[in-house]
């Protein structure tokens, strides 16, 4: 679960993380409320920024300044309900501002590839650190962690070392924080930690400016305070659908709705489906659908039901290899759910697999479904499912374009 940065930054707070005061606002009135409150505590300049789960902000006009509440007021007005990648703003941080010496980049996070975690470190905080990382990749310290060891005060001076902080006082109270992220990074169990910009403002003190937290969704049992975190609002309304029926769902930009029993069948499915589309117009998967061991009816009627929903899919591919649960059974639940959503409103292709496959092919032929293909393999399903999708995309009607001269106004 990604965090807003108000919430990383209650996080930091909570852990020792040197942040600046702010609250939130989700309408102009507050605003103006919050940065009057902020004034009159001492605060001599305010920051008015945009919650969303996403970047370029900045370029967007989510984030302005501010020297009175009015002002405040005038920028929450501008920022609420803009639209910033594809994300509406629903709420703005109102905090106050510094004045800034330096900006560098600290991030921790789990390294899959390495099993362990990373640090990063940086003196050229404040920027795309992805574009640093390949233009400038000296410029980024890169230092692991060991899991039994942890990130003890001798790493956190190491990688401090490593990105180029000379021995003082600035580079002591950078690895203090590191040390502070550390315990926000193990304590909250986190995958990814991240400050950019960590400031050195002018009066000398380390400031963690801007925060994102990713929290490990499998560790939520240990963390009920973590429920609180939770953005119903934000969540996409598909993914939220079908977590409500037990199924893992994830939706990605593509034409090819994607369904099968077990994680890593559904994922090998989504890459032959990626494969076969190079052929098809650059077809792609639309989502991860994993039904689980038993394809029940039910499970089936509610699976299908999610991945037609999706307005951007346009064939769906149903890939069941039989093991504990029987082919025969899972063409049994297709023809069910078929008959319970009262027909097919996209095309479906299926493979089935496996433990009675014969008898499933024989079930679906009796069926007869208008729209429904049947194939005999995976690489066959996915050339099929990906050469019907390019022939809708090719049927439906294009979009005129638009007769003025004006540039399209940028996000």
């Amino acid at each position: 679960m990604d965090l807003y940065e108000y919430q990383a930054r209650e996080l930091f707070r909570s852990h020792g993380v040197p942040v600046l005061r702010g609250g939130t606002a989700t309408t102009p009135d507050q605003a103006e409320a919050e940065a009057a409150s902020l004034l009159q505590a001492g605060a001599g300049l305010l920051v008015v920024k945009a919650q969303v789960k996403t970047g370029g902000r900045g370029k967007a006009g989510g984030v302005k300044l501010a020297r009175s509440a009015a002002e405040a007021r005038q920028h929450a007005e501008a920022i609420l309900g803009m639209d910033i990648k594809g994300h509406t703003v629903r709420t703005v941080l109102i905090s106050e501002g510094a004045d800034i010496a330096e900006e560098y980049y600290v991030s921790i996070l789990l390294d899959r590839a390495e099993r362990q975690y990373l640090a990063m470190c940086s003196r050229e905080g404040g920027v795309d650190i992805e574009t640093l990382a390949k233009e400038r990749p000296e410029a980024l310290a890169r230092i692991g962690v060991d899991p039994l060891e942890g990130l003890t005060p001798q790493v956190a001076q190491r990688i401090v070392q490593a990105a180029g902080f000379e021995p003082g006082a600035t580079a002591d109270a950078v690895a203090a924080v590191i040390e502070q992220l550390w315990g926000v990074f193990t304590d909250e169990d986190a995958t990814l930690v991240e400050v950019n910009p960590l400031v050195l403002a002018e009066d000398g003190r380390i400031l963690a400016l801007d925060g994102k937290v990713t929290l490990d969704d499998n560790a939520r049992f240990r963390h009920p305070e973590h429920e609180a975190l939770v953005d119903a609002e934000a969540d996409d309304p598909l993914e939220a659908r079908a977590k409500a029926a037990g199924l893992n769902y994830v939706r990605l930009e593509g034409q090819v709705g994607v369904l099968g029993n077990g994680a890593g069948l559904v994922m090998s499915t989504l890459d032959v489906v990626a494969g076969a589309g190079q052929a098809h117009g650059g077809m792609r998967p639309a989502n991860f659908l994993d039904l689980g061991g038993g394809s029940s009816a039910e499970v089936m009627a509610t699976g299908l039901e999610v991945v037609a929903s999706d307005p951007q899919v346009r064939t769906i591919l149903v890939n069941v290899f039989g093991g504990i649960t029987s082919c025969d059974t899972v063409a049994q639940g297709i023809v069910s759910a078929v008959e319970s959503l009262g027909g097919l409103p996209k095309p479906v292709v299926v493979r089935l697999d496996g433990n009675n496959a014969d008898l499933a092919h024989r079930i679906l032929a009796e069926a007869a479904i208008e729209g429904v293909t049947v194939a005999q393999t995976m690489d066959g399903a996915a050339d099929t499912v990906t050469a019907i999708a390019e022939r809708i995309g090719s049927a439906e009607p294009k979009a005129e374009r638009p007769t003025t001269d004006t540039p399209a106004q940028e996000a």
